[in-house]
């Protein structure tokens, strides 16, 4: 199999592992902890993706202070039990597997801070596959997309941009690969609205697993 790029940035959340449990139950843990009455879980998967305090202040109109504390109160209950209510999407190992195999070089770029997304990967056995795994810190000052995939850039690909890809869920994810002169691969089996993703103009859309192993290799 012919790999059609030989570097490849991967986005976590939604994109490898499905958190959606884990990260909605935290969420709405947050918010009875603040007494905001908590929504159905299905309401509050906008937060799977983007910087928490961002969706936080974004969802809920929480002034700066108040959505710090949010993220505190959130991870109280994540770090210990959300993490991993969490599952690897199927046919995501074997794809991980095929790509390392034919050659690719990939990192993992995600907006989750760092050490909880190492924990993650470790969890699944998916660390194996990377060269690096980049995320944000656990202040918040490195937290966008676009920063961390800065960070990975640096130490991996600064002069292979032009066969490089990021592939996410989110349009955080598109519109980053594409400041940094990345392609860009939307998967619409994540938490990403799939109207927003369209219109940030991936160079690729992925329905399915399936669909993406098609894109990642040539024909």
């Amino acid at each position: 199999m012919q790999p059609r790029y030989p570097l490849l940035f991967w986005d976590l959340d939604g994109t490898l592992t499905d958190p959606k449990e884990g990260i909605t139950k935290s969420v709405q843990y947050a918010l009875l902890r603040l007494g905001i009455p908590a929504p159905d879980l299905d309401l509050l998967t906008p937060f799977i993706g983007p910087p928490l305090l961002t969706s936080f202040q974004e969802f809920y109109g929480l002034d700066r202070a108040t959505a710090e504390q949010a993220v505190r109160y959130y991870r109280e209950r994540f770090e210990t039990d959300g993490i991993f209510e969490n599952k690897v999407f199927p046919e995501i190992p074997r794809l991980l597997a095929d790509l390392q195999q034919s050659g690719v070089r990939m990192a993992v770029a995600t907006s989750k801070p760092l050490p909880l997304a190492l924990r993650i990967l470790d969890h699944f056995d998916l660390r194996r596959h990377f060269a690096g795994v980049y995320g944000a810190d656990m202040s918040g000052r490195t937290s966008t997309k676009r920063d961390v995939l800065a960070l990975a850039l640096h130490d991996l690909a600064d002069a292979e941009r032009a066969v490089a890809a990021m592939i996410g869920d989110h349009p955080v994810d598109v519109e980053a690969a594409k400041y940094h002169g990345l392609a860009a691969i939307a998967v619409l089996y994540g938490y990403g609205d799939p109207a927003r993703l369209l219109e940030a103009s991936p160079q690729g859309i992925a329905a399915h697993v399936a669909d993406l192993r098609s894109l990642l290799f040539l024909s």
